[in-house]
């Protein structure tokens, strides 16, 4: 039934007047444009990658053209079996430089791999022999068989009409090793979009993973390689040209060579650029879910590619954002997992996405090319997710649990939006879900190890870093190792501070060290309590330090006595060596994670996933701990 109806369509189109045509195909293009987003979109976020600095005027323009131009392949695809050797020879025109390779073949025949890339008009290379000089050579074309067995054997019949042989990548690859051993010509689809089995190789400055058969075929039998596409000249007007490519005569050499020939054409030539097939996915290996955080195929060019083009590094390409958690502990616990992100995909250009005071900490620790604040609360927040559909981004990852976080993510207009579900919870708007297994205990597991088996679902293939960030990373050097700092306060639970008694004990009991108090404005009432009345060796900066400058004076100290809170995260992540106080919270599951010295105190009794009352920790107990890392200066300073 289908090839019947492939049949009648085809004989209707082949007596249907050209001008009729042409307008039918504008119309379908710019309906398949307009009417199938996820297309539509596809297209122009391709474009917005490969041309960054052209206009979206001109993208915009480009897509539509693409689609019209598939449309009219495809009306030409199924008129061809009815079309007559007169009229095809009028549509299909082959350039002096295809003529030259075909008198070439019968003078010197020469092994040659000929590749064609995705464009359209791409049937065209089937009438060769009805519009080359005859005879033609011993040719064969590997093609993929379509799974409809009836269609498959209409549309062999049309493309073998004029003695084009077809392979199927099947059965025939065999075939195709005889026809170059007999120095004849076969033809390939070029490929990137090769998934496990191609090469990691770029394109548009975009790993893909692209089709090494040709390279191979190059190798084994010291073939040529060039380059057959269809030039159109107007509606059902095609000039077929060749290209020769400039290789080193290895797999990689070959496979890369084709991408940049590729790059170079289409950059330089609008007609072309064009003609690709820009609503198809060429980039799509590296963004299967489950493999999406790490670059990964069957073989990897990337460093014969990189030689090629004169670069030290994967350009990044790849957009990642990062939505962040909302409070600072929880953001500097995600740090050791961004940095395995950076190795794990070297193409990454990661977005951090976070509140805006967290935003000069954030640039300090040098691992997000771009950082963007969350806008204000009001009629115009998400407004603004909505206009990052004009960013394209690739890969969304919700560090977050919230709905508001999951509608930023699918406002953007981002494809893939990874998240964690807990069991019992839904999260309907993210495309892709770790579900947290239910005898995943997170009471007996930390945070970050939950949140690196959420991004290990996705592909990472890097260890979480938890080394300290360098002191290079700091604005400026230390100022004294006499220093004792103190985090008196607590942003979100009040129960989680050691009280103001036992604080001004632990002070008492060190005459001659220097105490400095960090903390938020919020905490002022708090630390004001515990600086009362012991002058200048007490230093009170909560509310007046900057996120880099807090840093840079924790830096400085000698030791910190924290309670359970983003400063003692911060801390930890600067190297700092530190006295942990726990009580009501659990140490287990968000205690320090960086490999800097620290000490976990919880109160006599208290179980190690916590829930004892910090006032039963006694300062004795404290000072005990700080001495273990070492005694205390004997004067101030």
């Amino acid at each position: 039934m289908l090839k019947l109806l492939l049949q009648t369509i085809g004989w209707i189109l082949a007596h249907t007047p050209e001008p009729l045509l042409h307008g039918l195909s504008a119309v379908l293009g710019e309906l398949i444009f307009w009417l199938i987003p996820r297309r539509r979109r596809l297209a122009l976020a391709n474009l917005d990658h490969a041309f960054p600095g052209r206009s979206p005027d001109w993208r915009h323009q480009t897509a539509r053209a693409s689609s019209r131009r598939v449309v009219e392949t495809g009306l030409l695809s199924l008129a061809t079996l009815y079309l007559s050797e007169k009229r095809l020879r009028l549509i299909i025109r082959p350039a002096p430089s295809l003529v030259d390779l075909i008198n070439r073949a019968h003078q010197a025949p020469r092994a040659t791999v000929l590749i064609t890339p995705h464009m359209a008009y791409w049937e065209a290379q089937t009438c060769m022999p009805l519009v080359l000089p005859a005879p033609f050579p011993e040719m064969g074309v590997i093609y993929r068989p379509l799974d409809n067995a009836a269609a498959d054997s209409w549309v062999k019949r049309a493309r073998e009409r004029f003695g084009m042989r077809l392979l199927s990548r099947k059965e025939g690859f065999a075939e195709s090793l005889k026809i170059l051993r007999r120095q004849g010509i076969v033809g390939i689809l070029f490929d990137q979009n090769a998934g496990l089995q191609g090469a990691l190789t770029t394109l548009f400055g975009r790993v893909c993973s692209t089709s090494e058969l040709p390279g191979l075929l190059v190798e084994k039998f010291s073939a040529q390689m060039v380059v057959l596409y269809p030039r159109r000249l107007g509606f059902w007007r095609v000039e077929l040209r060749l290209e020769p490519v400039a290789h080193d005569q290895t797999v990689a050499g070959a496979t890369v060579a084709g991408n940049r020939w590729l790059e170079t054409t289409l950059t330089g030539d609008d007609n072309l650029c064009a003609s690709w097939l820009w609503a198809h996915d060429r980039w799509r290996n590296q963004d299967i879910p489950a493999k999406r955080l790490r670059l990964e195929a069957k073989r990897d060019f990337l460093a014969t590619d990189l030689s090629a083009r004169g670069l030290i590094a994967v350009p990044r390409r790849t957009r990642v954002f990062v939505r962040l958690p909302n409070w600072l502990g929880d953001v500097v616990m995600a740090l050791p997992l961004l940095r395995a992100l950076r190795v794990s995909r070297p193409d990454a250009e990661i977005t951090l996405i976070a509140k805006p005071q967290f935003l000069p900490l954030l640039e300090t620790w040098d691992i997000a090319d771009r950082l963007q604040p969350l806008p204000p609360q009001g009629p115009g927040y998400f407004l603004h997710f909505w206009r990052q559909r004009g960013a394209f981004p690739d890969v969304w990852l919700l560090f977050t649990n919230s709905l508001r976080g999951d509608l930023e993510a699918w406002l953007s207009g981002c494809r893939q939006r990874f998240g964690l579900v807990r069991p019992g919870k839904r999260r309907p708007l993210l495309s892709h879900a770790y579900h947290v297994p239910a005898d995943f205990d997170e009471r007996t597991h930390h945070q970050l190890e939950l949140w690196e088996n959420f991004l290990r679902h996705f592909g990472l293939n890097s260890p979480p870093d938890r080394t300290p960030l360098q002191l290079s990373a700091l604005s400026s050097q230390p100022s004294t190792v006499h220093t004792v700092g103190l985090i008196a306060g607590s942003e979100n639970n009040p129960a989680k501070r050691w009280p103001v008694a036992h604080w001004r004990t632990l002070i008492e009991a060190q005459p001659g060290a220097h105490f400095v108090l960090f903390g938020t404005a919020n905490d002022t009432p708090i630390t004001n309590a515990i600086a009362a009345g012991f002058g200048s060796r007490v230093e009170n900066l909560a509310g007046r330090t900057t996120l880099p400058d807090y840093c840079t004076r924790l830096r400085a100290c000698r030791v910190l006595v924290t309670n359970d809170t983003g400063g003692m995260h911060l801390a930890n992540a600067s190297g700092v060596p530190l006295i942990a106080l726990f009580g009501p919270t659990n140490p287990i599951r968000t205690g320090p994670v960086f490999s800097s010295p620290a000490t976990i105190l919880q109160p006599p009794g208290c179980v190690p996933t916590g829930g004892a009352s910090l006032a039963d920790l006694s300062p004795a107990d404290v000072l005990a701990a700080m001495a273990k890392l070492g005694p205390a200066p004997t004067s101030s300073t």
